[in-house]
């Protein structure tokens, strides 16, 4: 079995254009976000160990927050999923798999999470 390494940066709030019904299609909705990112990782972490031996969390919100597409409109949160998966497995050969969860909080009527888990393997 091989050792991996899980990064994770949960409840981001985003604004995405996402949806299929007309009230949703003209405005950005709240979406919350949390990334769990597998990365290979070396045989041991040493106290003096570089963060170039993981991988800076910010990358991770980054992918989830600013590189999304502003202006275009997602259909599914589903595809929003996809892309945060795709521009996490451009940014970093170590990632092995991500699991994205996307709750779209405006559909929410007595605090329930509403959503999707995409899990992706770097193929």
């Amino acid at each position: 079995m091989q050792d991996s390494l899980q990064l994770e940066v949960h409840d981001m709030e985003v604004q995405v254009l996402t949806g299929i019904y007309s009230e949703e299609t003209h405005l950005p909705q709240p979406l919350r976000i949390s990334l769990t990112v597998d990365l290979t990782c070396p045989s041991r972490f040493d106290p003096d160990t570089p963060l170039s031996a993981s991988k800076n969390y910010l990358d991770l919100k980054h992918a989830a927050i600013t590189a999304l597409p502003t202006g275009v409109h997602f259909t599914l949160i589903e595809a929003v999923a996809d892309h945060i998966c795709e521009t996490l497995f451009l940014q970093d050969a170590r990632v092995q798999r991500v699991a994205v969860k996307i709750v779209k909080l405006a559909i929410a009527e007595a605090g329930e999470a509403i959503g999707v888990t995409l899990v992706r393997h770097r193929r």
